[in-house]
């Protein structure tokens, strides 16, 4: 009955295979719950980002017209002066770091 014994192990190496892939399906379907929550998260922030960033966006053209400044022109200037020079950052006077230090610019008359 030696064949019984082999039997047996290999029945129980395929159940013990079968307990662990059946928790690792049941960890993975967590994490891609937790994934699909993320991105749902990240999606209603980017979501409201975009409203926030329209809203600037129309009260900064309200401000410019206000203020006589043609902002076509000073993307399209900010645009070429970035394609002639990548590491040049025209929001901040071509400084590239975030540390202060420059001069604040003067409103134009």
């Amino acid at each position: 009955m030696v064949g019984l014994g082999d039997t047996k192990k290999k029945i129980q190496k395929m159940i013990d295979a079968a307990e662990d892939l059946y928790g690792k399906m049941n960890q993975l379907r967590a994490e891609v719950d937790q994934l699909r929550q993320t991105v749902e998260s990240t999606s209603e922030t980017v979501d409201g980002m975009e409203h926030e960033l329209a809203e600037q966006r129309a009260l900064l053209d309200a401000l410019a017209a206000d203020a006589d400044i043609d902002t076509e022109r000073v993307l399209a200037e900010a645009t070429i002066a970035t394609a002639e020079d990548p590491d040049e950052n025209p929001a901040t006077g071509g400084e590239t770091s975030g540390a202060a230090g420059g001069a604040a610019a003067e409103p134009e008359d």
